[in-house]
């Protein structure tokens, strides 16, 4: 039977997953009652929600257990992956990691046979994706997020395609990463435990992503090729072209983070000689993404929080499952739950079938772009992008709707190839 306080955790949990899908309500409140609009934006700020719910679930833990049980619990709790996120955003969106990541999507524009606004739309939903398998997924979503702001979304664009191509890509990076066994979450969590290496990702997962990857993104471009055609060209960059030596010491930094990524006192490290690095030559620097990156992080960390204590329930439903049913169980889960906490729980049962374990793992990435989140990059790519959508918010619905179709792809390329 479920203890007390793991009955107010999951009745917090589903009250944080109805404050969700409620954030485009509050920002619209935000525009007709101006009075309180300073109020009506913090609780529509979806990267806020979670943190604000675990805040509540810390209280009722102080008051239900005392300070030491609550106190204890905290620290339980692997904070490391807020962490990585929070560090990868940075050093990701910074100008030069951008110019050098829209210099190789420019590049191989020229030599795809497509008018360039169709390839270059094709490229960002399906290239840098599946770049996501070596820079890890939040690395990967920060760079197309904010290349589609800028070379997409910047544009006067029906919402039919933003949220398609919101839909696309957050699906597009769940399964893109599934190449390697360290830069998507929820394959993270089992790799090591489960023995599965490079070749086992790339046999098993990696091939059939891959093919629904560009899938997507090819459907994409076709249906929408009367708009992408119409679309201006990227404006040359007013900014003088980084020097190369700077790119060269920022993507070392990218590289080391991605490396460090288990170990947060070497990550968050080279993150602060970073900063210092960039403070020194500012002239070469955009103003960095802090803001949005600490949103994200404070965003998962109260996921952690409140995850953690939903066990209880999760495991349970899931070991009642066959591997149809738990891929299909997984895929629908993970619009509730974080990915990642789905197949950590699957981690911690011993004497699985191999063929369970795939199931599990290709379920949770099946379903990571079906909402916010479903995948830990999913709040990266919302708080860059949601600014050129109405009103500053991105509908909960609108996402579930432009996901669909590629999660079906994705269903189909796992459970029949």
């Amino acid at each position: 039977m479920p203890t007390t306080l793991q009955i107010v955790a999951t009745v917090l949990f589903g009250l944080a997953l109805i404050h969700t899908f409620s954030t485009k309500f509050f920002e619209h409140l935000a525009h007709t009652q101006p009075r309180h609009a300073g109020l009506w934006h913090l609780l529509g700020e979806v990267e806020v929600v979670f943190g604000f719910w675990a805040l509540v679930l810390m209280v009722c833990m102080f008051a239900l257990d005392g300070k030491a049980q609550a106190t204890a619990y905290l620290d339980s709790r692997n904070f490391t992956e807020p962490l990585f996120v929070f560090a990868i955003m940075v050093v990701a969106g910074t100008r030069p990691v951008l110019q050098m990541a829209g210099g190789l999507v420019d590049g191989a524009t020229r030599f795809m046979p497509l008018p360039r606004g169709m390839a270059n739309y094709f490229l960002l939903l399906a290239f840098v994706p599946l770049l996501g398998s070596f820079i890890t997924e939040p690395a990967a979503m920060t760079l197309a997020a904010m290349m589609l702001r800028d070379r997409l979304f910047s544009q006067a664009v029906s919402n039919r395609l933003k949220y398609a191509t919101l839909g696309i890509l957050f699906v597009n990076i769940s399964i893109g990463g599934t190449m390697t066994p360290f830069a998507a979450p929820p394959v993270l969590m089992v790799a090591a435990k489960w023995n599965w290496d490079l070749m086992y990702m790339v046999t098993h997962f990696g091939w059939k992503a891959a093919l629904a990857v560009v899938i997507n993104a090819s459907l994409a471009t076709v249906l929408f090729r009367k708009e992408l055609l119409q679309l201006a060209p990227p404006a040359a960059a007013d900014a003088a072209r980084v020097p190369v030596m700077v790119i060269a010491v920022h993507l070392l930094f990218l590289v080391g983070v991605v490396v460090f990524a288990h170990h947060p006192a070497v990550f968050v490290g080279l993150l602060l000689f970073f900063l210092g690095f960039t403070t020194a030559y500012q002239r070469h620097q955009d103003p960095l993404i802090l803001r949005e990156a600490l949103l994200v992080a404070f965003f998962l960390g109260g996921l952690v929080v409140l995850g953690g204590q939903q066990q209880w329930w999760l495991q349970e439903l899931l070991l009642k499952m066959d591997a149809d049913a738990v891929f299909f169980g997984a895929t629908a889960l993970t619009a509730i739950t974080d990915n990642a906490a789905l197949t950590y729980l699957g981690s911690l049962v011993e004497g699985l079938s191999e063929e369970f374990k795939q199931a599990l793992v290709a379920g949770a990435v099946t379903g990571g772009g079906l909402t916010v989140i479903a995948n830990a990059p999913n709040p990266a790519g919302v708080s860059i992008l949601r600014g050129r959508f109405d009103e500053g918010a991105i509908s909960p619905l609108g996402l579930l709707l432009g996901a669909l179709p590629p999660t079906l792809v994705a269903v189909l390329a796992f459970r029949l190839l």
